[in-house]
Order: structure tokens, then C-alpha cells, then sequence
């Protein structure tokens, strides 16, 4: 039966974090109400990720690896599991929950409605940040979407929350092209879909900060904007299935 939802999760090295992310996601998903899948897409790990997997899929149906042949950055490693996925919606969470797997209902809500997209976002009124991070990622975190906002994608508020949820018409339109491999593939994704014609909605959900996290205050924020520039001439020279469409629609 084709699931009705499709949740990726992107993972590298994230042995020790994912028994606890898949306990909180079958949690939520047995009494969620719709049917699902979860693939998680090993990022080319070199710790036991693919193992712990495998083991926890061998007692949980709803569980299945996508392993990516090498360490290819998390735009790729998405990009691979949403190639996998089946659901009429699909949905990429990072692995460490930062937006709650609770509050997916919150995203499924307006692609129910006829959205295209819908993203966990930290700038509008109705988010609720329970842990912030610390004030200089809060505020380089602000200067680059402003920054995406100024060059590449008005009206969005928050490119980067890792919780973001399209119809299977929508990420089969935006995800085979995509050529930003790394951090900044989030707002080529939505660049594609804005461009498609798609309604892109921003949704307030809870997110609470990961101790943890891989992304380095300086060097991936520099790499960032250096993708963001990067990224209109990249979707002009690979552009999505069905461009000539996107452009006659972006123009209407």
C-alpha cells in the first residue's frame, strides 16, 4: 500500500542519536492516524549508523536504509532518500529532532489545503523556540536569510529549520535537479518551487536547539553564502523537469 506520508531522515555518523529518534518517531506515529514510512539515507558513515538501522528495521516494518555510496553532504543525502521515498507527502526531518516529529501534522495541514510546500519556520510569530542557540549562531543565522531574501528567494523567513514537507508532485519536481550538495540545498529546493509556481507556506512550530550540531558557525555559513549566490545560475543550467512550464507560470 502506497504510504500516505514519507519521512526522510538524512544521517551521518548518527549511531548514538538515532535508537532515540526512532523510539520518539514510532511513538508519534502509532497513534498519528496516517500511514507511513521512515527511510533514513546513511550519508556515507563511518560509524555503525547503517547497522543500527538495519537492526531496529528488522523489528519495525516501516523502516528502510538508503545508503549513499560516499560522504556527499546533506542536500545530496536528502536529495537520495526523496528519490526513495512513496508517500503521497514527503517530509525531510534532521536526525536529531529539532522541530519535535509531533508536529508534523502542523505541515501536512496546508498541503491538505493545496499548498506545494510547507516549512518549519523560526521567524514567524507563531514558532515557539523552546532551547535557542547560541546568540552568535541565532544572529549569522538571521544575516543569511536576510541575505537569501535580498538575492535569491523573497518572502521566505527562515530557509534552514531542518523540518520541511512537500506533495509528491512538488519533490519530484525540485529534487532531481538539484545541484547544492551541501548546508544550503534548503533554499535552491524551495528557489525550484517558488520558480514552479508552487505556494510555499510558513508554518510556527516548536524547535528546540541540538547541542550537537555539525554546523560550524563560520566555515559552513561562508560556504553557505557562496552556495546562495551560486544558485539562480545553477537552476538556469540544470533546470527542474518541466522549465519551460516553471517560466511560463513564474511569469504570469
Amino acid at each position: 500500500m502506497t504510504p500516505e506520508v514519507s519521512i526522510v531522515i538524512p544521517a551521518f555518523n548518527e549511531a548514538l542519536r538515532l535508537p532515540g529518534t526512532f523510539d520518539r518517531v514510532e511513538k508519534y506515529l502509532g497513534t498519528a492516524g496516517v500511514t507511513a514510512e521512515v527511510i533514513v539515507v546513511d550519508d556515507g558513515s563511518r560509524d555503525d549508523t547503517a547497522e543500527v538501522v538495519r537492526a531496529r528495521a528488522a523489528r519495525w516494518p516501516l523502516l528502510r536504509l538508503v545508503s549513499a555510496e560516499r560522504n556527499g553532504g546533506k542536500g545530496a543525502a536528502v536529495r537520495l532518500g526523496m528519490a526513495a521515498a512513496r508517500g503521497r507527502y514527503r517530509l525531510f526531518s534532521d536526525a536529531d529532532l529539532s522541530v519535535p516529529i509531533d508536529d508534523m501534522e502542523k505541515l501536512l495541514r496546508p498541503l491538505r489545503a493545496g499548498a506545494g510546500v510547507a516549512i518549519a519556520s523560526r521567524g514567524v510569530k507563531e514558532s515557539q523556540v523552546e532551547l535557542h542557540q547560541p546568540w552568535y549562531r541565532e544572529t549569522m543565522g538571521k544575516i543569511f536569510n536576510r541575505l537569501v531574501r535580498i538575492f535569491v528567494l523573497g518572502g521566505v523567513h527562515d530557509t534552514q529549520c531542518g523540518f520541511k514537507a512537500f506533495t509528491a508532485e512538488v519533490a519530484e519536481r525540485v529534487f532531481p535537479a538539484l545541484q547544492t550538495r551541501g548546508f544550503g540545498f534548503d533554499v535552491e529546493v524551495l528557489y525550484r518551487a517558488n520558480r514552479a509556481g508552487y505556494r510555499i507556506v510558513e508554518v510556527g512550530t516548536r524547535w528546540i536547539n541540538s547541542p550537537q550540531s555539525r554546523v560550524h558557525p563560520i566555515r559552513h555559513s561562508a560556504a553557505m553564502f557562496v552556495e546562495l549566490l551560486a544558485i539562480p545560475g545553477r537552476v538556469r543550467k540544470h533546470p527542474s523537469p518541466g522549465a519551460t512550464a516553471d517560466q511560463h507560470r513564474a511569469s504570469a
